[in-house]
């Protein structure tokens, strides 16, 4: 990490930059176009004089001033980077393979931590991300993983997060692009998922008829308790029938007889 410095570059480095501004004040006008750099709305310039960072802050946008003989510059982009996370073979909390790939969104927020603290911040990050991901995704099961994404996502980013802030990145945004099983697995879980289907549907279908029964006992005893109520249910059950099936002929029994015949054959 960059340390505060209070020593200055020394006497030596002193005579230099005077001896470059001497050279330049000598040659001008012709030097100020090596000295006069640009940089763009989303660039940022790490200066180095004699090798130490001008300043703890970067320059830009627009013209800087650079010493030919003793300052080198880096230009750092401040734009959003897309990382896009290969498919990692991961090995879930219930011993399922599966394959999952995703993308991180990030940006440069500090130039100065960015050019300092890491050789190749782009690469740190990708390589960060990907063994984020893995070690996330193993602590979690199959159903967990195709559940919660989100959740998932969030918990890498913050983890990304915290790691690359002494890098002066800021992680924006994690998101789990697929998640690919095995087609063995496929095929168990959608029969897991028929047959508990199925056992719902036998479930639905009890009750169904549970209900229908305890409607059908109750309206038997309400029609026990008027026959001319069973007159009519009776004449209104010929009517749905003549109806739906035209060419029936229904000859209706009197319910007058059947209630005879009920109690001879109780008298008897």
């Amino acid at each position: 990490l960059i340390a505060d410095r209070r020593e200055g570059i020394g006497v030596c480095g002193w005579i230099l930059v005077s001896v470059s501004f001497l050279l330049v004040f000598i040659t001008f006008p012709v030097s100020i176009w090596a000295c006069i750099k640009v940089t763009r709305e989303y660039e940022r310039a790490v200066v180095f004089r004699l090798g130490r960072i001008l300043s703890k802050k970067a320059k830009g946008p627009g013209l800087i001033l650079i010493l030919p003989c003793t300052d080198t510059f880096i230009k750092v982009d401040l734009r959003m980077v897309t990382c896009n996370i290969p498919p990692q073979e991961i090995l879930t909390k219930d011993a399922v393979t599966t394959r999952v790939d995703g993308v991180v969104y990030y940006r440069i927020h500090s130039a100065v931590s960015a050019v300092a603290n890491v050789t190749d911040v782009d690469s740190a990050t990708f390589l960060l991300a990907q063994t984020t991901l893995r070690n996330v995704l193993g602590t979690q099961s199959l159903a967990q993983i195709l559940a919660g994404r989100e959740e998932i996502a969030h918990s890498i980013q913050a983890i990304l997060d915290s790691a690359t802030e002494q890098w002066g990145i800021k992680v924006a945004r994690v998101e789990i692009k697929d998640v690919r099983i095995p087609v063995a697995m496929q095929r168990a879980m959608a029969a897991e998922a028929e047959a508990a289907r199925e056992a719902r549907a036998k479930v639905v279908a009890a009750e169904g008829e549970m209900n229908a029964s305890k409607a059908l006992k109750e309206a038997s005893m309400v029609l026990a308790e008027s026959p001319a109520g069973l007159q009519l249910r009776y004449l209104q059950t010929l009517t749905t029938l003549a109806a739906e099936n035209n060419s029936t002929i229904v000859f209706p029994l009197p319910i007058n007889m059947l209630e005879s015949l009920g109690q001879k054959n109780k008298g008897g």
